[in-house]
């Protein structure tokens, strides 16, 4: 037998379907820059929203869906970049702006020990063990009393007064100190959004990304083949921290008051986030983005239900568990094949295998 194997071999990922939406992704970021200037102060407030928890949604994602990290704890990352951020500016007179930054490598910092504790457990118990580090970094800022201690703190007026840009859109727009407060952290807001996205479609498109989706299909395969499935892990979550760190600082500047029960919140940070994910599709770019629209509105639809909204949520994701397990954007992917951050590798001009010769017995 001979295999005669064509000389131009290539491996695409890209489709025409992903070219059109690249496009198209450009386009609603050019709209979205000019947000602020279309749309009401509260149309602001809300993309904010959709966008700070698409940055959390996407995150948790990266870690859950394509690590195989079951973390229920990272509203730790949120409480902390929050935290930090305000110690930043409160404490050492530090611009929010710059503080958000800080933050999101002070949120890198903690990671590195919380790692060394969590990853030696495994499946369920390190979703607990997470959940055990979140609730006991959220009891020790609850004891420091600079910054508030169990009721909380706010950020000095000034201090949001001065942030850098607020002069600048007042100066050339009219714009409000308020109002041009939260059209900067809309736009930071956008700016980590996009930046989220695209790191973890380059990531998952790389030689990285192929080893961190062998280790999460089968760990000890992976390991067979050379893969190191804990720096791999490390990695993600060292990334996911940074991310998370980066998105609650940013929530909270624009909150402008912090207290240690609402930043380190299961139920707002890590609740609402795996249920974005799980509707949306888990282990998918697009999941999330479809996950975080459909919370928005069934958020604003069921808001006046009182209770009966957490129970709503709550059936919803049932519902989606039971008859589309890969989400509702893998069962629509699955149906028309249509993948708009397409990661799964196709051999363009596969070897053809000629038979030939003689056998002599």
């Amino acid at each position: 037998m001979t295999i005669a194997i064509p000389s131009a071999l290539k491996v695409e990922t890209r489709t025409k379907v992903s070219s059109i939406s690249l496009f198209v992704a450009f386009a609603v970021l050019a709209l979205g820059l000019a947000a602020p200037f279309l749309v009401s102060r509260g149309a602001v407030q809300d993309l904010f929203f959709i966008l700070t928890m698409l940055v959390l949604a996407q995150s948790w994602n990266l870690l859950a869906g394509y690590a195989g990290l079951i973390s229920v704890g990272q509203q730790v990352f949120v409480g902390f970049g929050a935290y930090a951020m305000f110690g930043a500016v409160i404490l050492l007179g530090v611009d929010p702006l710059l503080a958000i930054l800080i933050a999101g490598l002070l949120s890198v910092l903690l990671a590195i020990p919380t790692a060394f504790f969590t990853f030696r457990l495994y499946g369920p118990y390190f979703a607990i063990g997470t959940w055990v580090v979140a609730e006991v970094v959220r009891l020790l800022f609850a004891q420091w009393k600079a910054l508030g201690g169990g009721t909380g703190t706010s950020l000095p007026r000034e201090a949001v007064r001065d942030m850098v840009g607020v002069s600048l859109l007042r100066d050339l727009f009219g714009m409000k100190p308020a109002q041009a407060s939260d059209a900067i952290t809309y736009w930071l807001a956008l700016m980590l959004a996009a930046a989220t996205i695209g790191f973890i479609y380059r990531l998952l498109r790389s030689k990285q990304g192929l080893g961190l989706a062998a280790v999460r299909d089968n760990e000890q395969a992976a390991r067979a083949v050379g893969v190191d499935a804990r720096r791999m892990k490390a990695l993600v979550y060292l990334a996911t921290a940074f991310l998370t760190g980066l998105a609650g600082a940013l929530i909270y500047a624009q909150k402008a008051r912090i207290s240690p029960d609402a930043a380190f919140s299961v139920t707002d940070w890590t609740a609402y986030v795996i249920f974005i994910v799980v509707i949306g599709g888990i282990g998918t770019v697009e999941g999330p983005i479809l996950g975080v629209i459909l919370f928005f509105l069934l958020q604003n639809f069921m808001a006046d239900y009182g209770s009966w909204y957490l129970l709503m949520l709550g059936l919803a994701g049932i519902l989606v568990m039971l008859f589309a397990p890969r989400g509702l954007w893998g069962a629509f992917s699955d149906r028309t094949g249509i993948q708009l951050f397409p990661v799964r590798r196709t051999l363009i001009g596969g070897p053809s295998i000629h038979q030939g010769g003689s056998s002599h017995g």
